[in-house]
């Protein structure tokens, strides 16, 4: 047998790596499985074990849709998050065609703008904009869970970053041939850009359908819930009664993202390997 050479030996302890982290990032999503096919008597156990002792998957997931009304929470999050996606890309997409092509006194002075403003939580503006949204009526609506994040100054940022590696000699010949700036944005960088769009659309997905912090302040209504709201209504924080359910709701919620991330998977690493590559 001959022995590996130092480019196999390398490649295998990558692997090695690799696979443990993959792991240790995968075993809160096992625990979470386990736990939404158990028993409760069984889920507090001294002892924890992957595969249950007694099947509970179909009673655990039965209470999360009979008890709460989970298909309105989910299509809550993908109206929501559709909603603003969407609107972002309608501001994104100029603001990062400007500061990437465009040339303009104080172009750098508003990208060093968009910088510090990645630096800025989205909670210290909480208070601002539910100030705003109570004068205009908004609160407790579609409207205030949507237009607080119409501008996302990462989004901005990507693009931008992914406009820059497009030739400017292709945006010449365009110009060339008639096409307004409009006409440039549309027919030309869209159709460019699908990869970096992907990737701010599963970033923007994944923000939106997971915030409990501002669903939490604005909302009244259950009818207008998100799913990470709607999970509140199996939390018992005195005994714990519904933690199998709890699990089951969690999962449910989570299964959407995994199926979104996966049918985006390879545009979503083109859109961020590309400007290295390049």
């Amino acid at each position: 047998m001959t022995p590996l050479s130092l480019g196999t030996k390398g490649k295998v302890l990558r692997c090695v790596i690799l696979s443990v982290t993959a792991l240790f990032a995968l075993l809160p999503f096992m625990w979470m499985l386990s736990l939404s096919i158990k028993t409760t008597p069984e889920i507090y156990q001294a002892h924890f074990h992957i595969l249950p002792e007694s099947f509970a998957g179909f009673d655990n997931y039965r209470v999360v849709f009979a008890s709460a009304p989970m298909l309105r929470f989910l299509l809550n999050g993908v109206l929501v998050c559709a909603a603003i996606f969407m609107v972002q890309l309608l501001v994104c997409i100029p603001c990062a065609y400007a500061l990437a092509k465009l040339r303009f006194r104080g172009r750098d002075t508003l990208f060093s703008a968009v910088l510090i403003a990645l630096l800025i939580p989205p909670q210290v503006l909480s208070i601002p904009h539910f100030v705003l949204l109570y004068y205009a009526q908004l609160i407790d609506s579609y409207g205030a869970l949507i237009l607080p994040w119409i501008f996302s100054a990462f989004g901005v940022f990507l693009l931008r970053q992914f406009f820059s590696t497009i030739p400017d000699e292709l945006i010449q010949a365009a110009q060339l041939d008639g096409m307004s700036e409009a006409d440039i944005i549309w027919r030309v960088m869209i159709p460019m850009s699908a990869p970096a769009i992907a990737s701010f659309g599963i970033f923007s997905l994944v923000s939106h359908w997971n915030d409990l912090f501002w669903p939490l302040i604005v909302l009244r209504r259950a009818e207008l819930a998100t799913p990470a709201l709607g999970i509140l209504l199996f939390r018992d924080d005195e005994t714990g009664r519904q933690f199998g359910p709890l699990m089951a709701a969690t999962a449910t919620i989570v299964a959407p993202l995994i199926l979104a991330f996966l049918l985006a998977q390879r545009r979503f690493i083109d859109g961020l390997t590309i400007h290295s590559v390049k």
